[in-house]
């Protein structure tokens, strides 16, 4: 019971760590990267699919996408997806394939995606908490119902307080790292 315990916070721990990671890879920064167009649903014959599965993403530069459908008649579609979508960009489509420039950040706008970093960094630390609290509530349930002792109760309990502050670190350097990326010009 105590090592699937440990398994499970752990997993949600690594849950909240990916699931930030993730959205900080939608965060732009000064450079093209396919990742900041993962958010972008084209309507692909009544269906809103993702971009990436009708179309080739390439970046023939820092500072641009290459952007070639699978079917040419889908041009419009993407184009329109792109405009909607909130990336500030404006699509150059030239019959055959769709070239976004990225522009460059002013500063304010760097401040403001770095606030939008904290928020989600913050929600990561929140989830992290949540699975601690959560599995020490386990703990002292088990305890109450006299299925764990209180030695390995206390020792479980330091263990998840480890872990905790591990994944609090991680959460930390990710964060450092994509402030840093987002705040260099």
């Amino acid at each position: 019971m105590l090592a699937d315990l440990k398994k499970r916070t752990q997993d949600r721990m690594d849950k909240a760590l990916q699931a930030l990671q993730n959205e900080l890879k939608k965060i732009r920064t000064g450079r093209a990267q396919v990742s900041m167009l993962d958010g972008i649903k084209v309507n692909y014959y009544g269906q809103l699919s993702p971009l990436n599965q009708v179309s080739a993403i390439s970046c023939p530069d820092a500072k641009s996408f290459l952007i070639a459908p699978w079917e040419p008649s889908v041009l419009k579609e993407i184009e329109q997806a792109i405009i909607k979508s909130e990336l500030g960009m404006a699509p150059i489509n030239d019959g055959k394939v769709i070239r976004l420039k990225v522009p460059d950040l002013t500063e304010d706008r760097r401040k403001d995606l770095v606030k939008q970093t904290k928020k989600m960094v913050e929600d990561a630390r929140v989830a992290v908490r949540m699975a601690r609290r959560d599995a020490n509530e386990e703990v002292k349930k088990a305890q109450k119902d006299k299925t764990v002792s209180e030695d390995e109760a206390k020792k479980l309990e330091t263990d998840v307080q480890k872990m905790t502050d591990d994944y609090i670190k991680k959460v930390d350097g990710v964060s450092d790292e994509k402030e840093k990326s987002i705040l260099t010009l």
